[in-house]
Parts: C-alpha cells; structure tokens; sequence
C-alpha cells in the first residue's frame, strides 16, 4: 500500500491506494508551518487504514521550498561560481535577480576560467588554483552553498564536476549543486535554476528531517519519496539534493490523479481548490512541459514546469458585490470558520454556489451572475492550453470543482471522476520514477544514432539512480532539434525515461 500527501494552500490531502484502490482518505486544513498540516493529514488517513496493512511508501507533494523562496526565508547563504572567463562578462551572475531575494542569500558571485564551446571545445581550461581560492574565501565568508555553472556543460560537465570536488576539499561543509544536472541548454536561466536549488538546499534537509521525524512519531516506517514537478518520484535523499524540482509539483499531481482516476490520456485538466484554480493539459498521460522560461519567485529559469495557467480563483476566494470580482484574494484554510455557509461573515466562492443552488436563500441572480464569471475565466484559461480549435475532454478536480458546470465551452466532456476531491494526493500516490536528459552532440565525430543512443542511455541511467526499477523503465519522450544556426552539425536532444519505483528500496533512501 502507498500513501499519498499534496499539500495546497488551503487543504493537505491524504488517500491510501491499495494498488488500484482507494482505501481512505483524509482532507485537513493547511498550517502556517506545513508540517503539522501534514501529520494532521498523514494520522487521519492511517486512522482508516484496514488493520494490518503494510505501507510501502510515502509520497509526499509539498509546497515547502516555494513558500521558501516567495517567502525569502530559510534560504542558505549561496554564490555562484561561472566559468566561462574570458567570455560571458557583459552580464554578470544573478543579474535579473529580484534585489530582496538577492539578499535574501547573499548576492555573491565569482567569474572562473573554464566552460566550453557547443562542440566541446574548450573556451578556456580550468584553473585548480583559481577555484580553490575561491573555495577558501567561500569558507571564510560563511557560504554555504554553490551553484556552478560552466558555459555548455550539457556538452561537456567535466569542469563543472572538477570545480565541485576542488570547491569541497577547500570547503567541505559546503553544498554544492552543478547546472548541468539541473537546468537547459541557455546559461543565464540554467544558472538561476541552480542557484535557487542551492539556496534552497538548507530548507530541503531540514524539511525532509522534520517530515521523517513526524512520520516516526506515528509509527509510519516507510521510505519517503517527494513528487516532481514532471509527475514522477524521487527519494527524499535525492529531494534534498534536488529541492528545485519539487515546485510546481501540486498542479502535476493533480493532472496525473486526474488521468488515473478519468482514463484521459490528453486533454486538460482544471484543478480547482481553496485558493487558485490551475489549468493544465495532458500528452500522453503525463503533464505537458513548458517549451519557454518560467519565473520562478521573479528568477527568470528553464529547467523543466508544467505548462500551467493559474489564477487567483477557488473555493475559498472572496467575492466582492459592486462591482462584482471573485478573488484573486481568499480566505484559504479558513473557508469553514470565515464563510458564509459556514456561519461566519465572508463572501466567498463557495457561497455563490450555496446560494445559486437553493431557491429559498433569498435572490439567486447575484450568485449567478458570479458562477457565470466564474465560469468564463476557467474557459478562457481552458482555451489558452488548447493546441487546436476543437473541443477537447476537460476533467475536473480539486475540492473546489463544484464551482464549475458541467457545460464549459471549448470541451466536448467536463468529467468529475469519483474521488476528484483528492486527485492531488492520488497522483502523488501513483506516481512512477523518472530521469530527464537535454544535451546538445556535434555530430562531425559521431551520428544521429549515436547521439539518440547516447541521450536515451543517460535518461535510463538517471531514472534506475532516482529509485525506478531497471526492469520497467521505459522512454516517455524523446526529442530532436537541429541546432541550424550554428556554424557545424549540432543536434539537441532531450530525452525522458520513466520506471515503477523499485519494489524493495534501501531503508533511508
């Protein structure tokens, strides 16, 4: 049996899958600290357990390092280490950095020889003494953490690898994390992806300890695994050592409970809890990526999102009478004391659907012309996602989904599949392991064959490190570009494997 949690800013949800069943399910507000919103949830779920039943594992989709990073707090003292000297001076690192989340880690930077061309040339060879002074003014200054980024690593990760073992010889308490294993090909989003990874690396371990510690607590002895925001799974040691990927995993959990519980393999999927609705869509039962840069708390990366619409939009979302607007402001996990229908004194989303469905509460026209909005928004959210004019299945999820008719424009079928409330925390649940690859081959020494050979070999060989099964990893995607403007053969490849975690996986992993 799995557990699955998904923490949203107004329910933590919890469901027991039994394979393909639902054993129990649990939805709890929320806390200001997270944590115990989840041993709130996890307690409840395992309350309705059948007696006996063995746990196999957690998943856990959280919204922990997000909140660190909109929040700027509990982020680790971090620099960046480029190397690219002498290319790449006009614009430093950090440079489209919001000035309060820059401080927030410090705003230390050092520009180091090294990087490569997009052939695998050399811009400049590595400097062990460079970067070992570094490493010392690192330790001095009471850095903590590093991101380092060479030009072109996805070619070439050499100098990156080289730079991180010289760095922690001269600073072994730092945590460093590599571009290559993080972000794309482009190196001032990749460099702002990794250094939110490693800002974020001091709020992973500590996150991670205190779940595990809570998971002792009720006796839950089990392997922790954090979802992605692709829709697969990692264990919690790579979570820490990876906290960047776990953004954006809420709405990526919801799309994968959504095809599980639904059949729909691609179509779109609305998401609508307590605070905002999300509206994504599905290629092949799995959430399409984001083929641009993503902000991310105003750092401007690429490494691999959902491709997701939000807006200020749920069940808990106040509404205002003259003129008429429904959020972007909520009541969030306070919607069962502040609502109306609740007996409180907000206004909130949830009411207009009280009041639109019962004739005896006074003037239904104020609450229909809500829903109506309401409605409207979702579907123009619904046909920015779309690829193509025509009609497409829409499945509808998330606590709030009665917010929502069954007739939306832009869909040939709204489904609301049983236990839609809790399609979060069942995609967290059933989620599999996955390794992704993007990596740019000159093809003067070697064919397409071998560059294909070489990109799917690597996303196998990352998703059996994640924790998937040798046995059942399979490639999800593969994709080719022609890199035409530059002046040789050069093909960029991303290709992405996914595997059902390994059946018996080592304790504290």
């Amino acid at each position: 049996m799995r557990v699955g949690v998904d923490v949203g800013g107004t329910n933590t949800d919890a469901v027991l899958l039994d394979g393909a069943e639902l054993a129990a399910q649990a939805k709890r507000p929320t806390t200001g600290d997270v944590t115990s919103g989840i041993v709130a949830a996890l307690d409840a779920v395992l309350r309705d357990a059948p007696p006996g039943a063995a746990i196999d594992g957690v998943m856990l989709g959280t919204t922990h390092f997000v909140n660190a990073l909109l929040e700027r707090r509990g982020l680790a003292p971090t620099a960046v280490v480029r190397l690219a000297v002498p290319a790449t001076r006009l614009l430093h690192p950090l440079v489209d950095w919001p000035d309060d989340l820059k401080a927030a880690i410090g705003g230390v930077f050092y520009m180091a020889h090294g990087g490569h061309e997009f052939d695998g040339k050399e811009i400049s060879a590595l400097d062990d003494g460079e970067i070992r002074a570094v490493g010392r003014l690192l330790r001095q200054d009471g850095i903590e953490a590093a991101a380092v980024c060479g030009v072109f690593s996805a070619v070439d990760a050499s100098h990156e690898e080289r730079a991180a073992a010289l760095l922690c010889e001269e600073a072994p308490h730092l945590r460093v994390s590599l571009s290559h294993q993080i972000g794309r090909v482009g190196i001032l989003e990749r460099e702002n992806a990794t250094a939110l990874n490693a800002a974020l690396s001091l709020t992973a371990e500590r996150t991670i300890g205190a779940i595990r510690e809570a998971m002792a607590r009720l006796g839950l002895d089990a392997p922790l695994y954090l979802t992605q925001n692709d829709g697969t799974l990692m264990q919690a040691d790579y979570a820490a050592s990876y906290p960047v990927f776990t953004i954006a995993s809420g709405p990526t959990n919801s799309m994968r409970g959504a095809a599980f519980l639904s059949g729909v393999r691609d179509g779109i999927v609305v998401d609508v809890g307590g605070t905002s609705t999300d509206v994504g869509a599905l290629v092949h039962g799995f959430p399409r990526e984001a083929s641009v840069a993503v902000s991310i708390a105003g750092v401007r990366t690429n490494f691999r999102m959902p491709d997701v619409v939000s807006t200020g939009l749920g069940g808990g979302s106040i509404v205002s009478a003259e003129p008429l607007a429904v959020g972007p402001r909520s009541v969030a996990y306070r919607l069962t004391e502040e609502a109306l229908c609740f007996g409180g004194g907000v206004l909130t989303a949830t009411d207009l659907v009280v009041a639109g469905g019962l004739a005896s509460v006074g003037d239904a026209a104020p609450a229909v012309r809500g829903l109506r909005l309401i409605q409207r928004r979702v579907e123009d959210l619904i046909d920015r996602m779309k690829v193509a004019a025509g009609p497409v299945p829409v499945v509808l999820v998330g606590g709030g989904n009665i917010l929502l008719p069954d007739n939306l424009e832009g869909a040939s079928e709204a489904l609301r599949p049983a236990h839609a409330e809790v399609a979060n925390a069942i995609g967290a649940a059933i989620a599999q392991v996955s390794g992704q690859v993007e990596q740019v081959f000159s093809l003067d020494g070697q064919d397409r064959g071998q560059a294909l050979a070489a990109a799917k070999r690597d996303a196998v060989a990352k998703a059996v490190a994640a924790g998937a099964d040798p046995a059942t990893v399979e490639l999800v995607e593969v994709d080719e570009i022609p890199l035409t403007y530059l002046p040789s053969n050069a093909l960029r490849v991303r290709a992405k494997a996914a595997g059902d975690l390994l059946a018996a996986p080592q304790r504290g992993s």
